[in-house]
């Protein structure tokens, strides 16, 4: 404290009066190496000193920013200069949409050091309540005569889903895991709240009738894409799997398939790029009707060949192009087989389902787990396991009958 003279008590450091308080600084290290003065104010010479000796606290531990930005000024550096650099493209365009839609519309302009616990659940309330056509004014960017509801006045309560608020705090979650890093803040908020886990509805897979009947309508209709179907449900290939394999993927003598590049919408652009780990670059042996399908899409693809003429693009060599020899819109590979499904007469599943199919197939002809793993490429073995785990509906209907059996009741 303060003695009759006026000067500072032992350990006050460098405090001063200051406008209608107190304010003190330290000398610190800060992240790019620098060394500079950090100030701390407060209405009482008390509550100067106490925050004094916290930051001289942190100086001792490492680097302390000097100036601290806005939560819209660190998405934007963290953005730019480590998830585009160091990420898949499309996880860039996810974070990038999620943190340019809903975070900072919220939360920008707030202190990235004096974001609170409080801050991040009331955004995460008030973002599942908030109306996305109205907060980005989706109708009011419509022709007049086709604006419908917020534009006019009418609210169409376009809510985001569970998953959407999922994905927005898991945004602001990684960001503010890298803030912490290069320490500009010392804990990370949005870890400490919590979202609820949105729940996924289950499809029931197609059984090897329904999967059967469905190549054959393919094949009879003599598709372009029957290669495609026949691969994603013989080897459970992803979209982008199937529409990144090039000729140069194929063995026709030794009769393997080697799975190294997928084909993928990230934002404006369609890239042909590698797979996302190494566990996914596998070769698989072929069975004949992948075998036969392939030389059959290879017949195709010439005729569309001859048929373009000098309109023909041979870009990277892929299977499965346009009539022009341009890749696919992974889009447009999930619109043809919806469209293909309604012709065939059979239950609608998304083509992401067609991997499940592949797994319950497996499951149904006691194909060896391990075995699984490697057509399905699973990373984990876990992951196997789970397909392995759900029993089928004949399965479960077999068991309770002979449970009923045991206990007496009528065979």
């Amino acid at each position: 404290m303060v003695g009759m003279s006026g000067k500072r008590g032992n350990g006050e450091g460098s405090i001063y009066p200051y406008r209608n308080g107190f304010a003190a600084y330290a000398w610190v290290d800060t992240p790019d190496g620098k060394r500079k003065r950090k100030y701390v104010y407060g209405k009482s010479r008390a509550e100067v000193h106490e925050k004094w000796v916290k930051l001289h606290g942190e100086a001792s531990r490492g680097p302390v920013a000097t100036r601290h930005r806005t939560v819209a000024g660190f998405l934007d550096y963290w953005l730019t200069s480590v998830v585009k650099p160091n990420l898949a493209p499309l996880t860039y365009v996810a974070y990038e949409g999620a943190a340019r839609l809903y975070i900072a519309p919220h939360l920008g302009a707030k202190r990235l050091d004096k974001l609170t616990v409080r801050d991040a659940r009331e955004w995460l309330t008030k973002l599942a309540d908030t109306c996305q056509c109205c907060a980005q004014r989706k109708d009011a960017k419509r022709r007049p005569e086709r604006q419908r509801c917020c534009a006019i006045g009418e609210c169409c309560e376009q809510y985001p889903s569970g998953r959407v608020v999922q994905i927005a705090r898991d945004t602001l979650r990684a960001a503010l895991s890298q803030a912490v890093v290069e320490e500009e803040i010392s804990r990370n908020v949005a870890k400490l709240v919590r979202v609820p886990k949105p729940r996924r509805r289950k499809i029931k897979a197609w059984s090897v009738e329904e999967a059967s009947r469905f190549l054959e309508h393919a094949a009879t209709a003599d598709d372009p894409l029957y290669a495609a179907w026949v691969l994603a449900l013989t080897l459970g290939l992803r979209r982008g799997e199937i529409l990144g394999l090039t000729w140069e993927s194929i063995d026709f003598d030794a009769g393997q398939l080697y799975i190294d590049h997928q084909l993928q919408r990230a934002g404006s652009e369609v890239l042909h790029r590698e797979t996302k780990t190494e566990d996914s670059e596998t070769f698989l042996p072929l069975p004949e009707l992948c075998l036969g399908a392939l030389r059959k899409r290879l017949g195709q693809q010439e005729q569309d060949r001859q048929k373009a003429g000098d309109l023909w693009q041979d870009g990277h060599g892929l299977i499965f192009t346009t009539r022009y020899g341009t890749p696919i819109e992974p889009g447009n590979l999930t619109r043809a087989f919806s469209v293909r499904i309604r012709q065939a007469g059979l239950r609608g599943i998304p083509l992401r389902n067609t991997r499940h199919t592949t797994g319950s197939l497996l499951v149904a002809m006691k194909v060896h787990p391990k075995v699984a793993q490697r057509i399905l490429r699973h990373s984990k073995f876990t992951m196997t396991f789970d397909v392995y785990s759900e029993a089928s509906d004949e399965e479960i209907r077999d068991a309770l009958q002979r449970l009923s059996n045991r206990f007496g009741g009528p065979p």
